[in-house]
């Protein structure tokens, strides 16, 4: 059955797109995975890639041509298949005056495909999708509840995607009518997440008929039926009835009703910890953030000595559910790792003169470097001279970037998030310093935008602040290289052949077989020694 593909949200303000280029053509065999173009958003231009198994039936919009996000993109199916009624439709049905509700660019769902009908003025709100890898979002907290009203704009929750955890907006107003996933649930991209609408409307007709609609609901692969006549408001029915379910409530060892915030019962979640065993000091005794973070729990009582009795021991073990980011870590990673060809080369430089120059630079007033930024800066020069490391691999050709955008591998509680310094090479090292403690700061506090990770044309890891002498690292795909920077190390060297007390400092190059030959990989390490081991050369 042919499946429509329409103009996909690859933005978290994106409403519409343009195809910058298309990597299929009609008549192509499809497998789920493949790039199917590249979608220039509101931010970047963003691969996309099919979800999908088949046959290139129909192109919808051309290359440089602009959609709105939910049109028909292109469609799928089995070679030879008619799809003509689904082309003349569109696929999804048009905005019109007869139609039952206008849909909203972005965040309005298919229309359920059971007989209720939506009522006018009701707003289906889907998962969506906030980033370009995402297939599923877990609600990591609501900032509103059922009842409340809403004004285009609010922040109705914060959905952990499987790279960060980001705030949602409302471009409807209206009430909160009814919430389809409760705080720490996961579902697929366009599922059904809250309905928005008239306060008093009784939508739990279109809650249950809507269900939890897949990544591509069916009902849009359909030709478009006759538009429904507009069903009567019903007479004001209490909102709860649109309400979630409510979830058993928990209870204290005493049998008491247990009061504990979204943020604590996810952090004693991750640290295992029995929430009724947590005494609350909130209001009416809830349990809050600080009751966690300051519980200890109460080690087993060792059982009575004996003077024979060995003392008994068990095996245990923690199970702790995967996070979407590090879903996203294991397959991204083990994709990189068994479809690049890696290869690694090793290098130690001398750090004698960048130690003598990073302190110099620092004694000046108001100002601040570190090791890292003069790698960050010396990586984005060399790559200038060697484009060939600042490339990327596709199936049909070579990217060679003259742009150098240098990602930098930060490491966070739930995995690892690569931040993008943009224009590196343009940048003096102050404000390189500048923006790497920003980023760092804004991971660790998932405040990092999706715009602010994405675009690298290189990676660099650095483990020498925590000790690590050396160590190698999977390419960051598309990149086609990354390096690993351990710590600065103070050992006996021979210089002018005598032996004295020196600095180095060990880095590895990761690179893509590819894209770099082993020689153009050691050119480009030699020119970055010329930078790093003579640092003043930066400033010339």
């Amino acid at each position: 059955m042919a499946e429509i593909i329409n103009m996909p949200r690859l933005s978290d303000t994106m409403e519409e797109g343009t195809v910058a280029t298309w990597l299929k053509k009609v008549g192509d065999k499809i497998s789920e995975g493949d790039i199917l173009a590249e979608i220039e958003t509101d931010k970047a231009t963003m691969e996309f890639e099919s979800f999908h198994e088949g046959t290139l039936l129909h192109i919808g919009v051309q290359e440089g041509e602009t959609t709105k996000v939910d049109e028909l993109l292109a469609i799928i199916g089995e070679e030879g298949e008619d799809i003509s009624a689904l082309v003349s439709g569109g696929g999804a049905p048009a905005a019109a005056e007869e139609t039952t509700t206008e849909a909203p660019a972005a965040e309005e769902a298919p229309a359920p495909t059971a007989s209720a009908e939506v009522p006018e003025g009701v707003i289906v709100v889907t998962m969506p999708r906030l980033s370009d890898t995402m297939e599923e979002g877990t609600v990591a907290t609501w900032l509103k509840k059922v009842g409340d009203n809403i004004d285009e704009g609010d922040i109705l929750a914060e959905i952990e995607t499987d790279k960060a955890t980001m705030e949602f907006e409302s471009f409807n107003a209206g009430t909160l009518l009814y919430i389809g996933l409760q705080e720490g649930e996961s579902a697929k991209v366009d599922s059904l997440l809250a309905i928005i609408g008239p306060a008093g409307t009784d939508v739990s007709g279109v809650a249950s008929s809507f269900g939890s609609a897949p990544a591509a609901a069916p009902a849009k692969a359909e030709a478009p039926k006759a538009a429904a006549p507009k069903a009567e408001a019903p007479k004001a029915a209490p909102v709860a009835k649109a309400a979630a379910p409510a979830a058993t409530p928990k209870v204290s060892k005493d049998g008491g009703r247990l009061f504990v915030s979204p943020l604590a019962k996810k952090i004693a979640d991750e640290k295992g910890f029995n929430i009724a065993d947590i005494p609350g000091s909130g209001e009416s005794g809830r349990i809050i953030k600080r009751d966690v973070e300051n519980f200890t729990p109460k080690a087993a009582a060792p059982a009575a000595a004996s003077g024979t009795a060995v003392p008994a021991s068990e095996e245990s073990f923690e199970e702790i559910k995967n996070s979407n980011m590090r879903k996203a870590i294991a397959k991204n990673l083990a994709k990189s790792k068994f479809s690049a060809p890696h290869y690694y080369l090793n290098v130690e430089f001398d750090m004698d003169n960048a130690i003598a120059f990073r302190k110099e630079v620092n004694a000046v007033p108001d100002t601040k470097i570190s090791f890292n930024d003069i790698v960050v800066k010396a990586c984005a020069m060399a790559l200038k001279e060697h484009p060939q490391v600042n490339s990327q691999w596709f199936d049909d050709k070579m990217r060679l970037n003259n742009h150098v955008h240098i990602g930098v591998a930060v490491a966070v509680e739930d995995g690892l998030l690569v931040p993008v310094v943009k224009f590196a090479d343009q940048r003096k090292l102050t404000q390189i310093g500048a923006a790497v403690k920003e980023y760092a700061i804004k991971a660790k506090t998932k405040k990092l935008s999706l715009e602010e990770m994405e675009g690298s044309t290189f990676t660099i890891s650095n483990l020498g602040m925590f000790g690590i002498d050396s160590f190698t690292s999977i390419i960051n795909q598309p990149n086609s290289a990354i390096l690993s920077v351990g710590a600065i190390v103070q050992k006996p060297v021979v210089k002018d052949g005598a032996i004295v007390v020196g600095n180095t400092m060990k880095l590895c190059l990761a690179a893509d077989h590819r894209t770099i030959d082993g020689a153009t990989g050691a050119q480009f390490l030699q020119t970055l020694k010329g930078y790093i081991e003579n640092p003043i050369s930066m400033l010339l």
